[in-house]
């Protein structure tokens, strides 16, 4: 799935672009040490968590972009490092099950 057909199907708005994102697999959580375990390269990470740790993690595991669900805020630091650490962000106002529901097609090829 493109960054594009990601923000099509949350009904999201872009606040950091990613048009080289390849994700085939998504995930939903808040918890950041669950998502460093379980969420690898070519994902997408679905929560509520809009700070600057979240996108530390998405650098440590590969994440390639961010669902920020029920149209959260995303600070200006968040934006400056996802933008430096090439993550996309986008903001929905779906609720992470809504957006799980929506992404709920792509599937892990070996987790």
């Amino acid at each position: 799935m493109t960054f594009q057909e990601l923000v099509s199907r949350v009904g999201g708005t872009v606040v950091v672009d990613n048009p080289d994102a390849e994700i085939g697999f998504a995930y939903a959580s808040d918890l950041l040490s669950d998502v460093m375990g379980h969420c690898g390269d070519e994902s997408v990470l679905i929560t509520i968590q809009n700070h600057l740790n979240a996108i530390a993690v998405c650098t440590l595991a590969g994440i390639e972009a961010v669902v920020i669900c029920h149209s959260r805020p995303v600070p200006d630091d968040m934006k400056d490092a996802a933008e430096r650490e090439g993550v996309g962000i986008v903001t929905t106002p779906l609720s992470q099950f809504a957006a799980s529901v929506a992404l709920s097609d792509l599937k892990p090829s070996s987790r």
